[in-house]
């Protein structure tokens, strides 16, 4: 199989391209010409650079370790710069929502021109669709929250749905937190129980839907062969946790404490807007998965947490 990915060296791209390599399939990075040509790419990886703005997709400025191939068999997008990462500015607004809306809507510019056209689009979204729900449970069928996340979110899984409008089967993976010792959110939650600081944020009744990285390669691996998949899709574990009973699980396979709770103001005049995605949450169910018999890897919180740090 040919699958051409954005996003492919960051955390999911990266498990991905690994497994999908393995397993025999041809992995198609779409890179930024100023990205430059990598030094080394692995077997059966190969760099095609593109404009993300435009959606051009060739050999135009820099030289690429390998062609398009004639015939793309999928296409899984990835892109995103990271939510957390700087106080949310206008300017940093701008960039989360461009490197997603905006990348996605070229990409799927880019896919209409391609003859074949591939048959399936796997897009990355996150479950911040659903805002700050409190303690009501959310599936997919769930309504979108109103702050801006949110409306990022749609936004971006609007662009995704258009590959619809040509006979390409989209399937939208809205994230929970994927825990993994080799980054993402969980090697920062660390860091402050490494020097024994480590505690509850906020009141720490907010929910905290996590999935292991396992499982979402797995999830992706499923999505990407069966037809029946598509639409949205929750990846998340079937057990959310609140944000208190997180810290103390991850503080006991860490064998430190958690008595050092970090006060919401405290988060708010550090963070700003951005604080709100830390002290607020949704209570996210796999409805479609569990629809689908998915057989969870990692479903309780602790002994995920063992496995991945053990």
């Amino acid at each position: 199989m040919n699958i051409l990915m954005t996003g492919a060296t960051g955390l999911v791209g990266t498990a991905l391209v690994k497994k999908f390599t393995a397993e025999g399939h041809s992995i198609y990075r779409l890179t930024r010409p100023e990205t430059g040509k990598r030094a080394a790419v692995e077997a059966g990886v190969f760099d095609v650079p593109w404009n993300s703005s435009s959606g051009e997709i060739g050999d135009f400025s820099v030289s690429s370790s390998g062609q398009m191939p004639t015939n793309v068999d999928a296409v899984i997008n990835l892109a995103g710069a990271p939510v957390i990462g700087g106080r949310w500015t206008e300017e940093r607004k701008a960039l989360l929502r461009s490197s997603r809306v905006e990348t996605t809507c070229a990409l799927v510019k880019a896919m209409a021109k391609m003859n074949p056209r591939p048959k399936v689009l796997l897009s990355a979204s996150a479950i911040g669709y659903y805002g700050d729900r409190g303690d009501e449970p959310v599936t997919e069928k769930s309504a979108p929250g109103t702050d801006f996340l949110a409306e990022l979110a749609k936004e971006w899984e609007n662009e995704a749905v258009k590959a619809e409008g040509f006979g390409v089967r989209v399937v939208l993976l809205r994230f929970g937190i994927i825990l993994a010792k080799q980054g993402g959110a969980l090697p920062k939650m660390m860091m402050p129980f490494k020097f024994g600081l480590g505690g509850k944020l906020g009141s720490g009744r907010q929910w905290t839907s996590w999935i292991a990285l396992q499982d979402v390669v797995a999830i992706v691996q499923a999505a990407l062969r069966s037809e029946s998949w598509k639409g949205p899709i929750n990846l998340v574990a079937p057990e959310a946790v609140r944000n208190s009973d997180f810290t103390k699980s991850l503080a006991k396979v860490m064998h430190r404490p958690a008595i050092f709770a970090v006060p919401a103001f405290a988060l708010r005049l550090a963070m700003g807007e951005m604080a709100e995605t830390l002290l607020g949450g949704a209570r996210v169910q796999p409805q479609v998965l569990e629809q689908h018999s998915y057989q969870f890897l990692h479903a309780n919180v602790e002994e995920a947490l063992k496995a991945i740090l053990g």
